[in-house]
């Protein structure tokens, strides 16, 4: 039996026995939870501030969840708190149609959670209230999808250190070159002895990039050990 059609049976078995009313309420929010991931989310933020979960047989919000809804613990943080997100940032959205105006995408609300909650707070960085203010557009009045989010503000909200892109740089030019090197004996147009010192230029060209590249390697690891030494003392 699908997961939709447990939730049908238990949604019936509940209506028959009178059974609680926002319980109901909830498995049949369930139900539509792909249609309409914000009123799933009211929901679950309603059961978990009145612990409703307790009096249903439940030790907790998470228990319940994925026992009866079938819903796993990860969604339902990544539900409750995109609710909580849009309840501070965005409330308009509550008053939505989802058909005349756009209703965010689930995973593009986590996706500004996430910007807004991390280790230095979008607020607190540099990156300039233009960027949080486009990113606030991007997704609660144009919802737009993950995917175009990411290509878009990763770059600026989670630039990659200096040493990370060099070695990106690098490993990408060596790929080209072995690529090089294997495609140029194919090339019968060229004169043998020019094939030939192209390919001990390659070689070369490729022996200087491996250096670089334990160079470059070797400074991000030093570059790293005093960052995870001082992670670890933390958590100690």
């Amino acid at each position: 039996m699908r997961v939709d059609e447990r939730l049908d049976e238990l949604a019936e078995t509940l209506e028959k026995r009178g059974g609680d009313k926002l319980r109901l309420q909830v498995v049949k929010r369930a139900r539509a939870f792909k249609r309409s991931w914000i009123e799933m989310a009211e929901a679950l933020v309603e059961v978990r501030k009145s612990k409703a979960y307790k009096k249903w047989g439940y030790h907790d919000l998470h228990e319940y969840c994925a026992l009866e809804l079938h819903i796993k613990g990860a969604t339902v943080d990544k539900l409750t708190a995109s609710y909580q997100t849009i309840e501070r940032h965005a409330p308009e959205v509550f008053r939505r149609d989802g058909v005349a105006q756009p209703v965010p995408q689930l995973d593009s609300v986590d996706y500004f959670s996430r910007a807004m909650n991390r280790d230095a707070s979008v607020e607190k960085t540099d990156v300039g209230d233009e960027v949080v203010s486009a990113l606030k557009t991007a997704v609660f009045d144009e919802a737009k999808p993950v995917s175009v989010l990411k290509r878009k503000f990763n770059p600026i909200l989670y630039p990659k250190p200096e040493s990370a892109a060099k070695i990106e740089l690098l490993t990408k030019t060596r790929a080209a070159t072995r690529r090089l090197e294997s495609l140029l004996p194919q090339a019968e147009t060229l004169q043998k002895k020019r094939s030939k010192q192209i390919m001990e230029l390659l070689a070369e060209l490729r022996e200087e990039i491996d250096g670089a590249l334990e160079k470059e390697r070797k400074a991000a690891a030093a570059a790293a050990k005093p960052a995870n030494e001082n992670a670890t003392a933390a958590a100690g």
